[in-house]
C-alpha cells in the first residue's frame, strides 16, 4: 500500500527533471559572440512551453493523485485507473517537452 501510494509524488518528481532537460539545452545553445533576439525569444518561449505544461501536469497529478490513493485506500481496484490518469496527466508535460526541445534547437535562420 505504501509503495502505491508514493506514484504520484514520483511522477510529480519527473516534471521538474524536463524543466532541467530544456535548461540543459538552451544553456547549451547560449553562444557569447552570435546571439541574436530570435533565440532569445525562442529560447523563452521554449521555457515557457516547458514551464506551463509542466504547471498543468503538476496541477493534474496533484489533484488526480490526491483523490485516486483516497479512493485506492477504499477499494483496490482502482489503483489501476488512478495509474491510467496519472499517466496521461504526465503526457501534458512530456509534450511541452517535446515543443520546448523543438524550439531550444531551432537555429536562427531569420536573415536580419
Amino acid at each position: 500500500m505504501m509503495m502505491k501510494s508514493s506514484i504520484p509524488v514520483i511522477m510529480a518528481g519527473m516534471i521538474g527533471i524536463y524543466g532541467l532537460i530544456i535548461s540543459v539545452f538552451i544553456s547549451t545553445n547560449i553562444s557569447k559572440n552570435n546571439y541574436s533576439a530570435f533565440l532569445g525569444w525562442t529560447h523563452l518561449g521554449a521555457g515557457l512551453a516547458v514551464g506551463l505544461s509542466g504547471l498543468a501536469a503538476g496541477m493534474c497529478i496533484g489533484v488526480i493523485g490526491d483523490a485516486g490513493v483516497r479512493a485506492n485506500a477504499q477499494e483496490e481496484k482502482l489503483f489501476v485507473a488512478m495509474v491510467l490518469m496519472l499517466v496521461f496527466s504526465e503526457a501534458l508535460g512530456l509534450y511541452g517537452l517535446i515543443i520546448g526541445l523543438i524550439m531550444a534547437v531551432k537555429k536562427d535562420d531569420v536573415n536580419t
